[in-house]
């Protein structure tokens, strides 16, 4: 059987078929690549592939970057960090017109700089904002779509999981990557607030003004928001002068997260108890999704589909950047019906090398798959921040939740275009190294 069509079978009926039956994506990769190495070579050369590549893969010191940044992700998540981000965002910014919303987002962004998962955002800055708002008689629609879309601050800003886990699939600078995560993460950040300036000028009753603060209720706010910038500088800044390697800033984050909870006193034995095991299970299902990649890339490699795909769209007489475009579509409608993760995971072995062989810049590249794979933690029917927000507010609507969303889906594509038509606002940082 001709070897593409081996690979196509794989991709499009072997894979979809165990999708159905409810196998988690990264199990799904690693039966169907392994199988089909098994037919395309052998079964001797499969184990022998798979016993290789995984250990030469999982015996790197690199790789323990992950359950370092999860790990000082929770750590603040548990720790009451995020309260207090919220807190001094709501002095500063509560009495403007969609205040409390606008303060969401602030915390979000300023959590995300040390957290790295959009889940754990959402589910953080949804505990503290959600009542908070209620209680000034925000427009649901406004504050749960405020808290899903916040929540994908942490796919972009470093210490990303999404940007770790594309740069040890595709081989690329973590430390470069994070680098260019950090003005689109901003950028984002921005439009969701100028989003919810344009609902409340609109709809003054969406979000009524919050009590005017003094300013020396401002001062003494700030120094929850110094702990976390401090933290963030000590390590994106360690990773751009070269004084840490990725690893070493994950450990360097976690030690400064973990003194900060032992001199606030907010961390309790329970809270770093919950820590560990949540980042031994986030790490464990990145690890699980790792592996599948691992084995299923080998089986396309084998198959040469992903050098036909990219031989042939290189040689289409149309723009890469129409080409671009049909990618980021099939990454939206991808992230719809499947966890975007997961969906990221399984298709860069194709895409990547696509879009290298179409002259894009790596960083650049994969800065924008990072966004659009934003997109799917907050599409229905798959968005899993949608359900964290539900989880978190019972009395609001689902149907409430995903219109909520629409509001801020059109930033989101603007950033993606405004990113797309400027590539300088990825690449000026990591720019910067050399």
């Amino acid at each position: 059987m001709n070897l593409v069509l081996v690979g196509i079978i794989g991709i499009l009926i072997l894979l979809l078929i165990l999708f159905f039956l409810g196998m988690p994506v990264g199990f799904a990769m690693a039966v169907v690549g392994f199988c089909g190495f098994c037919y395309v070579v052998s079964f001797k050369a499969a184990l022998s592939m798979v016993g290789a590549d995984l250990w030469f893969t999982f015996s790197k010191y690199g790789l323990t970057v992950i359950p370092l940044f999860v790990f000082m992700g929770y750590l603040a998540f548990n720790a009451g960090i995020a309260e207090r981000l919220y807190n001094a965002a709501y002095k500063w910014m509560g009495h403007w017109p969609g205040g409390l919303a606008i303060a969401t987002i602030g915390a979000d962004e300023l959590f995300a700089a040390i957290c790295g998962s959009n889940t754990a955002t959402a589910a953080t800055m949804g505990a503290v904002a959600l009542p908070q708002m209620e209680k000034y008689n925000y427009d649901t629609r406004l504050s749960s779509g405020t808290v899903v879309t916040g929540g994908t601050l942490g796919t972009v800003m470093p210490p990303s999981v999404v940007i770790i886990v594309i740069g040890l699939q595709t081989e690329q600078s973590i430390a470069r990557l994070f680098l260019g995560g950090i003005l689109p993460a901003l950028l984002l950040g921005i439009l969701f607030v100028l989003t919810i300036l344009i609902i409340c000028r609109f709809n003054p009753e969406f979000g009524p003004r919050g009590p005017k603060t003094t300013f020396k209720e401002k001062i003494k706010s700030l120094p929850g928001v110094i702990e976390a910038v401090a933290i963030f500088i000590l390590v994106i800044g360690g990773l751009f002068v070269g004084l840490f390697t990725p690893t070493e800033a994950g450990a360097v984050g976690v030690f400064c997260t973990f003194i900060v909870t032992i001199v606030t006193r907010r961390l309790t034995w329970n809270g770093l108890i919950n820590s560990i095991k949540e980042t031994l299970k986030i790490s464990c299902m990145v690890f699980v999704l790792v592996t599948g990649a691992i084995i299923f890339g080998r089986f396309l490699a084998v198959t040469r589909i992903t050098f036909i795909v990219a031989d042939f769209a290189a040689a289409l007489p149309v723009s890469p950047y129409v080409i671009l475009a049909f990618i980021l579509l099939i990454y939206l409608i991808g992230g719809c019906v499947m966890d975007a993760l997961g969906f990221l995971v399984l298709t860069i072995p194709i895409f990547f090398p696509l879009g290298i062989a179409l002259g894009f810049d790596p960083v650049w590249y994969s800065i924008v798959l990072t966004m659009v794979t934003t997109l799917g933690a907050i599409t229905p029917p798959v968005g899993v921040n949608i359900y964290v927000v539900k989880a978190l507010a019972p009395e609001i609507e689902i149907g409430t939740i995903f219109k909520s969303v629409s509001f801020f889906l059109t930033a989101c594509i603007v950033s993606i275009i405004i990113i797309i038509i400027f590539p300088q606002i990825v690449l000026f940082i990591p720019g910067m190294l050399h």
